[in-house]
């Protein structure tokens, strides 16, 4: 399977070096208004995967106006075939989910074990949202004695949807399947370290039949392009996944033009294991959800907190397996971690072993660049132990496969020790004590729990963070919330009296 893997890298690669990576403007593959472009890199080996166009105001300004003018069109589409296509773009998806995968593995440096199942996801994604355009308008009927009130939902406009460099494929699925089947038109500006994929799944929708100006796709920098989308007049709304300091100048830029946005930021995420857990299980859970996907993740289980009386056994037996896990090529199968997405975000990944050392935590593996690949950002997947809520490593996002272990003695003072930090996406807890297991998923501040469990999705569940980690949800009707406008209308069942003025 690696082999095949590299085959189809090496049948992609001629053609994108080539071409190059362009924006897509009202249905075309269009450069930049001021013809800036810049290198795109494979964090894999060094090696480049094209020239990528970027954007400036003047090209957002297009792609905004072509999403405006496509918008009227797309809103009054006939909701059975808003559908269909919403259903004949999955079929596009699935149809070139291998060459996606391979794609987004060499691009991002994640495993190609998770994008095979990423690319997939990013179809049902689509499929979910298609079979639900039918009721995106539905409201709610609130009758009185002399009126009936009812609520219909109708698509807000053109939108931004700014996505993240770790699993971009999917991520920006999740944010533009819902606000099409919403009836909104899209300008995407997808993360300049991973651009690749953005094009890709833009191109199946057209692919599809989608009509041009519905989908726009503009690369660049956050501080040009994503700045000018966020600004923007036409631009009703804001959906963005990344960074906590930026989605708090997301929300200045598109203040006055009072725009809606939905931020899904950072995390600082507990998983909770009590005395009384299924210690196996746990142990799986715990390593899954901090060290998958490269550790890149917004729900990742950075914190583990685990009871006294089961410290040192399970710190033993986690401290193995850490060991174990195999770092390599992201496009061999077997690879479990692969490289971190540039060179710069190895070097604060690995700070923080210094710095937890420095505070006083113990390194119990990891911490250091991976032997022959030094000129690349590989990180040995990293394990601290007997931390506590006051260090920078229990307190800072580290977003990398690195895990930070603090122990506690109460129930109370595993609430109190999750509640520590100033994020809150996501918590999990393990016990098998159905009250406690009640108690603490109320009393932890965070938008999610999974109790007994590693994070999975439901897609009509909300998703979304309380505190730094974000506003607002995504996920079945929550996700037309955000994408629609509710409006009332109030309809006089007879003549009701009407107060006079003006009478003699």
């Amino acid at each position: 399977m690696f082999k095949k893997n590299l085959q189809t890298l090496e049948s992609i690669l001629p053609e994108l070096r080539a071409n190059g990576i362009k924006h897509i403007i009202n249905g075309q593959h269009v450069e930049s208004e001021g013809g800036a472009s810049f290198e795109n890199f494979s964090p894999v080996d060094g090696a480049s995967l094209g020239h990528v166009v970027s954007g400036q105001a003047e090209d957002i300004d297009k792609a905004a106006w072509a999403a405006h003018a496509a918008f009227p069109a797309w809103r009054d589409m006939h909701h059975k075939d808003r559908r269909d296509m919403l259903h004949a773009i999955a079929d596009e998806v699935e149809k070139r989910a291998e060459e996606i995968a391979v794609l987004e593995s060499y691009d991002t440096g994640q495993p190609i074990r998770f994008m095979k199942k990423a690319a997939i996801r990013g179809a049902a994604n689509f499929r979910f949202f298609a079979d639900r355009v039918i009721d995106a308008k539905n409201g709610l009927s609130t009758p009185d004695m002399a009126h009936v009130n009812y609520t219909i939902r109708q698509p807000i406009g053109p939108v931004g949807i700014i996505t993240p460099w770790n699993t971009p494929f999917m991520l920006s699925t999740w944010k533009i399947a819902p606000a099409l089947a919403a009836g909104c038109t899209v300008v995407h500006k997808p993360a300049e370290l991973s651009p690749v994929t953005a094009n890709r799944l833009a191109e199946c929708a057209h692919a599809a039949g989608l009509p041009a100006g519905v989908w726009n796709v503009v690369h660049g920098l956050g501080e040009s392009a994503g700045k000018a989308l966020t600004e923007h007049v036409a631009i009703r709304a804001v959906a963005f996944i990344g960074e906590t300091t930026t989605g708090s100048l997301i929300m200045k830029q598109g203040a006055p033009t009072l725009k809606r946005v939905h931020l899904e930021l950072g995390g600082k995420n507990p998983v909770i294991v009590f005395e009384d857990a299924d210690l196996d299980r746990a142990l799986d859970a715990a390593i899954f959800m901090k060290y998958s996907l490269n550790g890149e993740r917004c729900t990742s289980s950075s914190r583990l907190l685990l009871h006294r009386s089961i410290y040192d056994e399970f710190l033993a037996r986690l401290t193995e397996r850490v060991s174990k896990i195999r770092v390599g090529n992201p496009l061999d199968p077997e690879t479990e971690v692969g490289p971190l997405i540039h060179r710069s975000h190895q070097e604060k990944v690995l700070s923080y072993a210094g710095i937890g050392q420095e505070e006083g935590a113990r390194l119990m593996t990891g911490g250091t660049k991976v032997k022959g690949q030094e000129d690349h950002p590989y990180v040995t997947p990293t394990l601290m132990a007997d931390a506590d809520p006051s260090m920078r490593l229990a307190q800072e996002e580290i977003f990398g496969p690195f895990l930070t272990v603090i122990p506690f003695d109460t129930e109370e003072e595993a609430v109190e020790k999750a509640n520590s930090v100033k994020y809150g996406l996501t918590a999990y807890i393990w016990t098998k004590d159905v009250g406690r297991a009640h108690r603490v998923a109320q009393a932890v501040e965070s938008g999610m729990v999974w109790v007994n469990s590693q994070n999975v999705r439901h897609l009509p569940t909300p998703f979304g963070g309380v505190k730094y980690s974000g506003i607002g949800r995504d996920g079945g009707d929550y996700s037309f919330d955000f994408y629609m406008e509710t409006k009332n209308i109030s309809i006089a069942l007879g003549d009701h009296p009407i107060p006079k003025l003006g009478n003699d």
